[in-house]
């Protein structure tokens, strides 16, 4: 699975309006279904804050990835936010999120939707592509990073 199968630049905002965690994960589904990428938002943060009560979903190295399975998308989706300033997201680290990436799917698609949680973490454990991510200074970088990044890794 390619993550640019599922993100487009105009899924990517840079930077967040958000100052905290609950803000953010609203402006990011906000943000898809104002792409027409899902059909009802609330349904869906009701379902990613369900998971996120679970456990958090901040896994180190300033990158959370906020993800939930709700009806109202009829595929795999994702969008990507990076905050002005480090939000507090209860990371597994302690430190603060400087990127979020929020994944969303239908409740049938559990093996794609791990799939993406893989390559997305996989990517993020490269020093220089979380570098380059953590440094993007709009969209269209965001999204360059991770064509270069499966481009390379497809060689």
């Amino acid at each position: 699975m390619q993550l640019t199968d599922i993100i487009k630049p105009e899924c990517i905002v840079v930077p967040l309006k958000a100052a905290d965690k609950h803000t953010a994960i609203d402006e990011l589904v906000d943000l898809l279904a104002e792409r027409g990428r899902i059909q009802d938002p609330d349904e869906l943060k009701k379902a990613v804050w369900q998971r996120e009560t679970t456990r958090t979903t901040g896994i180190g190295h300033g990158l959370a990835i906020p993800h939930g399975k709700a009806a109202c998308c009829d595929r795999l989706v994702m969008a990507i936010g990076k905050p002005a300033e480090p939000i507090e997201f209860n990371s597994i680290d302690g430190r603060p999120v400087r990127l979020i990436f929020l994944l969303a799917s239908p409740p049938d698609q559990t093996g794609a939707h791990i799939q993406a949680l893989a390559s997305i973490s996989r990517l993020m454990t490269r020093d220089q592509f979380r570098s380059d991510m953590l440094n993007a200074s709009d969209a269209q970088s965001i999204y360059d990073q991770i064509v270069s990044a499966e481009t390379a890794a497809a060689k």
